[in-house]
């Protein structure tokens, strides 16, 4: 799919799409379909999801303010310094599935703009006759330059390959299905492009002790349940009494959810209650599964802070849901799964963003600097990478004897 896109462009793209999503409408959303759809979202929601972006969008320009430019001289005649530039283009994918994920076109679209990538371009797939009308609120609201109403494999390629648009995404930010993960994973393998996370199925845990309330447990396994069947729920706790009423209540809370068969496959097949002896195991237990998502409901909060080291996202306490990161709380939602935790963060304002370096050398600086470069360049075996220094020595300093074989110099040392 993504070589017939590369090679046959927008024919290939719109064949999927009416393939895969039904759908031979423009993909481009123009103006005045978008503002019809605006329309059409009640005013209430739309002062909800003004109040998630103003969250996400504080939390990521501080986060770009974490990170500054500087320049340093270390040396006499050395001038070093880091650039931090956002990347060119992003491409953000909003899932539009089972369900209408407005807030997770604030996550990615708000936080490339807080980062200051000058042209984004998002797309959703089409539900209908369009993409949810709630989605284009939030995708124009966040500051998107493009919407596409574009789906799948075929509307992650045409953000990669700048179809629509003539500007290929730099960067590719968004989770998604199986093929829309894939599509991401190859088209990074291949220069293509970056991307924020491999992302996988849904995964939250919980580490509670015997102060936890069992239903409140409940409840949130199941709220996190609902994502998917393959979708993991976990409880870490050092107490028998906890776990085994928890484990009793979770059938009722399940059939009470209005679609019951999600949450109860992903509990049946991927829930797990794990019992250990103290909260040092516990940790050890949540750092060695890195879930994407992990809840404390235990006493002495900051210890858990402190000790806690593997995951995407943590939720503190019991007023603390991992629904509200999801929707409104500011932290970003994408996050690692699949154990990404032990290597990765989330997506935030730092991943649309380059850390460049530079330096200038001055010709007095190229008597230490160069006879310390050409030395180990010998020492590596790499002799061109000598010369270039050795170059600079001679150039610069005409009247001193260079012995490049013994690469000593005593004013060089």
């Amino acid at each position: 799919m993504l070589d017939a896109i590369r090679t046959r462009g927008v024919a290939a793209v719109r064949e999927m799409a009416a393939k895969f999503d039904g759908w031979s409408d423009e993909i481009v959303l123009q103006e005045k379909k978008k503002q019809r759809l605006i329309a059409a979202v009640p005013e209430h929601v739309k002062a909800d999801i003004r109040f998630a972006q103003e969250q996400v969008l504080a939390f990521a320009r501080r986060q770009r303010e974490s990170i500054q430019d500087f320049e340093i001289s270390p040396f006499p005649g050395v001038r070093l310094g880091q650039r931090v530039v956002p990347v060119d283009v992003a491409g953000c994918y909003v899932p539009g599935g089972r369900f209408a994920h407005a807030c997770s076109a604030i996550m990615s679209v708000a936080t490339a703009k807080a980062a200051g990538v000058p042209f984004v371009v998002a797309c959703s797939p089409p539900r209908g006759e369009s993409i949810d009308p709630a989605v284009a609120f939030a995708m124009d609201l966040a500051g998107a330059n493009v919407i596409l109403e574009l789906g799948g494999v075929q509307g992650i390629a045409a953000m990669a390959y700048g179809i629509f648009t003539g500007r290929p995404a730099n960067i590719l930010a968004g989770p998604g299905n199986a093929y829309v993960a894939e599509a991401k994973a190859l088209l990074a393998g291949s220069g293509a492009c970056g991307i924020d996370v491999y992302a996988g199925p849904t995964e939250s845990a919980i580490i509670a002790d015997l102060s936890a309330d069992p239903m409140t447990i409940a409840i949130d396994l199941v709220s996190q349940a609902e994502h998917g069947l393959d979708s993991p729920v976990w409880l870490f706790t050092n107490s028998r009494e906890l776990a085994e009423k928890v484990l009793a209540v979770m059938p009722r809370v399940i059939a009470n959810m209005p679609d019951p068969a999600v949450p109860g496959t992903a509990w049946a097949d991927f829930g797990e209650i794990v019992l250990c002896d103290n909260r040092e195991e516990i940790c050890r237990v949540s750092d060695n599964s890195a879930p994407e998502h992990v809840q404390v409901m235990a006493a002495d909060l900051e210890w858990w802070l402190a000790n806690l080291r593997s995951y995407g996202s943590l939720f503190l306490g019991e007023g603390s849901t991992v629904s509200h990161g999801d929707k409104c709380s500011g932290t970003n939602h994408i996050l690692p799964t699949r154990r990404a935790a032990l290597h990765s963060g989330g997506l935030s304002a730092h991943k649309f963003l380059k850390i460049q370096t530079y330096q200038e050398i001055d010709s007095s600086a190229n008597k230490r600097f160069s006879s310390v470069a050409s030395r180990l360049s010998r020492v590596e075996g790499m002799e061109g990478h000598a010369r270039s220094c050795d170059w600079r020595l001679r150039k610069y300093f005409p009247n001193e004897n260079w012995d490049f074989h013994v690469h000593s110099h005593p004013e060089a040392d």
